[in-house]
């Protein structure tokens, strides 16, 4: 039913139209002939309902699909029963179940989010994961859980919300999707990802707080050959509202692919915010001009704060080969100079433009690439300097109680807030053709999502996961969100296996990594390509050396 309505063949107020004629048709008989009254009496109750559909302002799919919307909310209604005795369990729905689903659209609404009857879940089943609780649960007065960003570089350090909005461009998203997003962030005091789209005006209008976000086509902050900009990037990044700066070097949907945004995409609104020209491809490249060595990119982290005037800065990525990630660190402790922040994208993260092979295959899963990054920084002696987020499918407290075990000091999360503003799943991001006005730069479809009935469901879905965050962590005898720790979340490997997260992802010792003497050991991947990771390269010339 979700891709039906964002069939691009059909008529969105069809249904209503034909109503309105029948009404008028019926009528018309009724009057001339006296008989037909329950035939108008149908249409007039299908035009009271659409004209009542197009007014209202809670349900995006009823705005844009009178009348017809109702049939998805029906299916809605009956699809519990039809899918448990016929078809498929509410958890086996991809990416997101109708469970997960379910629990952001409460959230999001303030309504209950309360399950009866046990959980759905198969307690027996290989995967399945729990967190130990405590005999002596905690009371936590406050669930605004915030860490400090930024080290003594910075001027203005940044205390930010565990749980934010993910990188998300304006130009992918609608202009009322990034206003209800940027609201919603302004009325719940967190912050707002722009994504390498740049700042549009709409993410100025209500005054949340951004992460201005840098990519490969330094967009916002760019020349006319698409090199980076001095001048245009400090007028941007000393906004009161840009709290930190983001490069990013791997987005964990796509990693290591550029992007064309064709030029009849490319409306006025785009093309102010990303400094390009109206109506001419917008080509991201998939690499940095700015910067070619781990080296230089640690130049480029001490440009951009000096240029900001003192804020935050850090990188995002998507690990891949891991000596390139260990070239990085090598290149912060040889030049005694850190990122604020390193934000770990996962492979299992979402865009509305990636090659399958891509989506399904490539790239290292936020779990995996979250401990590398942790223990990196951990065998440098180098954990408390930078700050860790991660982002990857992180919908719920559990979602981030797992992160934050791992290693992150806050989550992020995009499709969990395009859910919270009315978001279907019915994956036709890239087409133009969302049926709730997320995703789609049509101005008709746009008009469905209401900025500030949404805003209020983005600011809920933030304050109810981390209220359930706090529920958790006082069940598990806690008193802070960085007490978790890896060993007391446990994982089914087997009917008769069951291991921590601590066993899966062992945890390293802090310094380990320095003056390493005997590389045998230490773990893998760090046995293999610590000793031979350069901080003058990305290049994989050593292994071509010793293939040689």
């Amino acid at each position: 039913m979700n891709k039906l309505l964002s069939d691009a063949s059909l008529s969105r107020y069809a249904t209503f139209v034909l109503a309105l004629i029948g009404t008028l048709i019926s009528g018309l008989i009724f009057v001339l002939s006296g008989s037909g009254f329950w035939v108008l009496l149908v249409f007039a109750a299908l035009t009271a309902i659409g004209v009542r559909d197009l007014r209202q302002t809670q349900h995006a799919i009823l705005r844009n699909y009178p009348i017809l919307g109702h049939m998805r909310f029906l299916f809605e209604f009956i699809r519990p029963e039809i899918r448990q005795y016929f078809i498929e369990s509410e958890n086996e729905a991809a990416p997101f179940s109708r469970a997960q689903r379910s629990l952001v659209y409460a959230r999001a609404k303030g309504q209950s989010d309360k399950r009866p009857l046990g959980t759905q879940l198969d307690v027996q089943a290989i995967g399945y994961e729990w967190l130990t609780h405590s005999m002596a649960p905690t009371d936590i007065a406050s669930s605004d859980f915030r860490v400090k960003v930024g080290g003594p570089a910075c001027a203005h350090p940044y205390d930010i919300s565990l749980f934010n909005i993910s990188a998300m461009s304006f130009g992918a998203l609608s202009a009322n999707a990034v206003l209800a997003l940027n609201k919603g962030a302004k009325l719940g005091n967190f912050a707002h990802d722009t994504g390498e789209g740049s700042i549009s005006r709409h993410h100025l209008v209500h005054g949340g707080d951004i992460i201005w976000e840098i990519g490969s086509g330094y967009f916002g902050c760019r020349n006319a050959e698409g090199k980076f900009d001095a001048n245009k990037f400090e007028q941007n990044a000393r906004r009161d509202v840009v709290k930190m700066i983001e490069i990013k070097l791997s987005q964990g949907a796509k990693p290591g692919h550029g992007g064309v945004l064709l030029g009849p995409k490319v409306t006025e609104e785009i093309a102010e915010a990303r400094g390009v020209a109206v109506g001419e491809d917008c080509i991201s490249p998939n690499a940095h001009s700015s910067f070619s060595t781990p080296l230089e990119l640690m130049d480029f982290i001490v440009h951009l704060r000096n240029l900001s005037g003192g804020k935050p800065v850090g990188f995002k990525l998507c690990i891949g080969h891991p000596w390139e990630w260990f070239a990085v660190a090598k290149a912060m402790t040889e030049r005694n100079i850190y990122p604020d922040f390193i934000v770990v994208d996962g492979s299992e993260g979402g865009t509305g433009a990636a090659p399958l092979e891509f989506s399904d295959h490539l790239g290292t899963p936020m779990r995996e690439g979250l401990r590398l990054v942790h223990n990196t920084l951990v065998g440098l002696g180098l954990r408390d300097k930078i700050r860790l987020g991660a982002s990857g499918k992180i919908v719920s407290a559990f979602d981030m109680a797992c992160a934050l075990a791992l290693g992150a000091d806050w989550c992020n999360s995009a499709r969990g807030y395009m859910m919270a503003i009315g978001c279907i799943q019915a994956q036709t991001c890239h087409t133009g053709h969302c049926p709730t006005g997320v995703t789609t730069q049509d101005p008709l479809r746009q008009r469905a999502l209401v900025v500030t009935d949404k805003a209020e469901r983005v600011k809920n879905f933030h304050h109810h996961t981390l209220e359930a965050l706090r529920e958790l962590l006082e069940a598990s005898g806690l008193h802070v969100p960085s007490e978790l720790h890896p060993g007391m979340i446990l994982k089914r490997l087997s009917m008769t296996e069951v291991k921590s997260l601590e066993k899966l992802y062992p945890s390293m010792r802090s310094g380990d990594l320095l003056n390493v003497q005997e590389p045998s050991s230490l773990q893998e991947p760090f046995r293999t390509h610590w000793a031979h990771a350069s901080s003058t390269t990305f290049s994989r010339q050593w292994l071509d050396r010793r293939s040689s």
